[in-house]
């Protein structure tokens, strides 16, 4: 069987470059510019990327909303504190979330959240010891959530988000995330409406990005690592963006690394794609043959991450790894709110 070693993902990281808060002016982070048909590395500004956009590319953004998830609440009958993480919507309101501490979420124990103006009912315990909960309230769901939930922030950043949107893209438009597809966290609509009068056709897919992109890859052996699945979406008239850049020999550039696995998951062996939705649970690592992707902006991932191993898939491993080293050298700022790359 196939090896391939997560210490080979490893990387020296300085706590204080983990980004904690984001930038006031989102374009004006740093980009570093990767070149991998050469070795040659550019330092940039974000808003500099349109440079290295050519009239006919496709840019591909996730138009992915992400949901204030994290809920605290109380259960009913002891009022001991309970936290939970919104993770997949099912159906008739019951979602399936993780649990803290799990222990007092019992099948059929309540939890009361805004003093009752929502409350969850354990109704199953699924794998990994998630709970299957099920809602009762009054009005719109999205709206209650909207007043009492959280952003689901990752679990390195420990400050508390000033303004919820600052985690949402400015093109956000369909609920279902438990993280923000961070790279177009760096968009603005000012940069986004130049890009598109120099011509670039502008595509958006949606991927509900679940929280199976914070797992740490636990097995020693990469390859054994399962990814959790995720619900994706492509419209025909994003598929028509893409097939055309191919048609006429541009590229097709994703936004962040979750438009990259929509796109890959759902293009065909020849490179072209079609409308279509479904689940994904593809892991893209050194020796995956990218079907439609010709270059990715992206931000700066964790050691021994899935997504340091998809970047790795594109650029190679040892390029990454220096990048990510020349990276630390200068200061750059890493993760969700930190600055961003552009592998071409």
């Amino acid at each position: 069987m196939e090896t391939m070693s997560v210490k080979d993902y490893w990387f020296d990281l300085p706590k204080e470059q983990i980004a904690q808060d984001p930038l006031e002016d989102r374009s004006s982070s740093r980009l570093m510019v990767l070149d991998r048909n050469s070795d040659v590395v550019e330092h940039k500004i974000f808003k500099d990327v349109i440079d290295y956009l050519e009239p006919g590319d496709c840019l591909v953004l996730n138009n992915t909303k992400v949901i204030p998830a994290r809920l605290y609440g109380v259960k009913v009958g002891t009022d001991a504190k309970i936290e939970i993480l919104l993770l997949k919507r099912k159906e008739n309101d019951i979602w399936e979330t993780l649990v803290k501490p799990g222990k007092k979420a019992k099948v059929g124990a309540k939890i009361s959240f805004g003093d009752g103006l929502l409350v969850g009912e354990v109704v199953d315990i699924v794998e990994e010891g998630n709970r299957l909960i099920q809602f009762h309230y009054e009005g719109i769901f999205e709206e209650i959530l909207d007043q009492l939930g959280q952003m689901p922030l990752p679990p390195y950043i420990t400050h508390k988000l000033k303004d919820k949107n600052r985690y949402q893209t400015v093109y956000a438009k369909y609920d279902g995330s438990a993280a923000a597809p961070t790279a177009g966290l760096h968009m603005t609509p000012e940069l986004l409406e130049k890009i598109k009068a120099k011509g670039v056709d502008i595509a958006e897919v949606t991927l509900h990005v679940g929280l199976g992109t914070f797992r740490p890859v636990k097995e020693e052996n990469v390859l054994e690592h399962h990814m959790h699945s995720e619900y994706y979406m492509v419209t025909k008239e994003a598929a028509e963006k893409m097939n055309r850049a191919k048609a006429n020999h541009k590229r097709v550039i994703c936004v962040g690394t979750t438009s990259c696995r929509t796109v890959e998951s759902a293009a065909k062996e020849d490179g072209t794609i079609e409308e279509c939705s479904g689940w994904t649970d593809i892991f893209i690592y050194p020796g995956y043959r990218f079907k439609i992707l010709d270059a990715l902006i992206t931000n700066f991932h964790l050691p021994e991450s899935t997504l340091i191993m998809l970047v790795s898939a594109l650029a190679g491993r040892e390029k990454v790894l220096a990048a990510y080293d020349e990276a630390v050298r200068e200061g750059y700022r890493f993760f969700s709110f930190g600055d961003a790359m552009l592998i071409k």
